[in-house]
Order: C-alpha cells, then sequence, then structure tokens
C-alpha cells in the first residue's frame, strides 16, 4: 500500500485523468472531454493512443451519459473524438480514403462496446439524427438509443468548420473544450471562412465552401448562409449577392493541427 501510494504521488501530475484509492487498489475515474483532449494531443505529439482508445471502448454508456451531460460536454467530445480517429485510422491505413463512400459509411470506431461509423458521428451525434442524405432538411427515423443518449440537444452549423474529413480542404483539426467551445467555434468558423470564400464585389458574387451547399439546411439555406457570410466580414450586405460553390479538393492531408 505504501509503495501503491508513492508511486501515484509521483505519477499523478503526468496522469491525464484524475486517479483515487478505493479498497487499496487505484481506481481510475475518466474525464471523458479531458480524454477525448489528450487523444489528440498524444496524436499532435506522436505519441501512442492504444490505451485512451481501449478505455473508450470498455466505458459504458452510462459512464458516458454521466460525464458528458451539457451540449458543449458532448459537442466538443465528438468533434475531438471523430478528428482523433480520422487522424490514427487514415495513418495507419491511407488506401482506405480511396474508396471515400466507403470508408465514412465503415464501422470502425468502438466507443462504449458500440462500432460506429465516421457517418455516425457526424450525422448522429454532432447533427443530431440528421438523414445523412437530407440535406440538414430531414430528420432520421429511428436513431438507436445510444444516439439518443449521447447526441447533441441542438445543432450548430459552426461543427462542419471543426470536423475535419482528412481532406485538403477540411477544416484544420482543433482541440475542442468544453469550457471554451463557444469562442473556439467563433474563432475556427471565422477563420476558415475568410480562409475559403471569396467575394467579387462587382459581380456581387460570393464563391464560398461545399458545405455551404451539402448541409444546406443547417445553415438556414441561402438566407442563412448569406447571413452567416455578413456576420464573419465576407460580404458587407446580403442582398443581391449570388452563392458559387466551389469544388472541394478531397486530396488527403492529415496533420493538419491548429490552436484556437
Amino acid at each position: 500500500m505504501k509503495v501503491l501510494s508513492i508511486l501515484l504521488l509521483i505519477f499523478l501530475p503526468f496522469l491525464p485523468f484524475d486517479y483515487a484509492l478505493e479498497g487499496g487498489n487505484a481506481h481510475q475515474k475518466v474525464d471523458f472531454n479531458e480524454l477525448s483532449e489528450q487523444f489528440l494531443k498524444n496524436i499532435k505529439q506522436g505519441k501512442d493512443t492504444k490505451d485512451l482508445q481501449d478505455i473508450l471502448a470498455k466505458t459504458s454508456l452510462e459512464e458516458l451519459e454521466n460525464q458528458l451531460r451539457t451540449n458543449d460536454q458532448k459537442t466538443a467530445f465528438w468533434l475531438n473524438i471523430y478528428n482523433a480517429y480520422i487522424q490514427v485510422i487514415l495513418a495507419e491505413n491511407p488506401e482506405l480514403y480511396q474508396d471515400r463512400g466507403s470508408f465514412f459509411k465503415m464501422e470502425q470506431i468502438n466507443i462504449a462496446g458500440n462500432m460506429l461509423s465516421f457517418a455516425d458521428i457526424e450525422h448522429g451525434m454532432v447533427r443530431k439524427s440528421q438523414w445523412e442524405y437530407g440535406l440538414g432538411y430531414i430528420r432520421k427515423w429511428f436513431p438507436s438509443k445510444f444516439e439518443r443518449k449521447l447526441r447533441v440537444e441542438e445543432r450548430d452549423y459552426r461543427i462542419h468548420f471543426a470536423l475535419n474529413c482528412g481532406a485538403k480542404d477540411c477544416p484544420p483539426v482543433a482541440i475542442y473544450e468544453a469550457d471554451r467551445l463557444d469562442e473556439q467555434l467563433t474563432k475556427g468558423t471565422k477563420r476558415f471562412l475568410t480562409n475559403t470564400s471569396d467575394f467579387d464585389k462587382t459581380k456581387r458574387e460570393a464563391a464560398v465552401t461545399s458545405l455551404f451547399s451539402w448541409f444546406r439546411g443547417d445553415f438556414g439555406g441561402k438566407g442563412g448562409t448569406k447571413d452567416i457570410l455578413k456576420k464573419n466580414g465576407i460580404i458587407n450586405s446580403t442582398k443581391g449577392v449570388d452563392l458559387v460553390y466551389k469544388n472541394y479538393d478531397w486530396t488527403l492531408y492529415l496533420d493538419n493541427f491548429i490552436e484556437l
């Protein structure tokens, strides 16, 4: 017992999670938001993530539900998990990206014993059970219990400028923190739109990312898109502005990290 206590005192400051002694044994109490952040930090620093993946796989729905209580906690967690597994899986198996349709639908992410696809996380967890092909206007009919318990409570269009799908035109990867989420999403949205949008004042034409077309309902249609562009300083007025959607560059591009 004394040896264990000494070891815990020595290594406690370096552990990403909270530990407590129960009945003479080291009991791990996981903060899943911190775990999701550490997952990306390890990837960024070139460290192994197998132990973190094991914790995610072996936890339970109840444990996740008890930890991820607020909308911000759920959103930050799922953004980090999605972005982390994109990096891990495609770094190990880049050939999977040759068939992106199958790649995003493949159940390859183990969370609490449930095998999820990237599509499950994006459209189910982060977009609150939207039908993948509904352009943001149609909900899923029968989401699973797992999805209903852990999905976000409100859709936020800014997640589209935070999810990194591994392609060159995807938003870069930030490490999202629940208590700073609004600030980070606001910064990330402005940064992404500034870098990807072009406005021709003479033609009154804004060339924007295809994300605005693929998920138009999430953005409030063309009118909502123009409001977003004006809010972020891309256009000075929404009147008489036409939208043109740029082609998306799907070239594989990993390790694209930023600080927000």
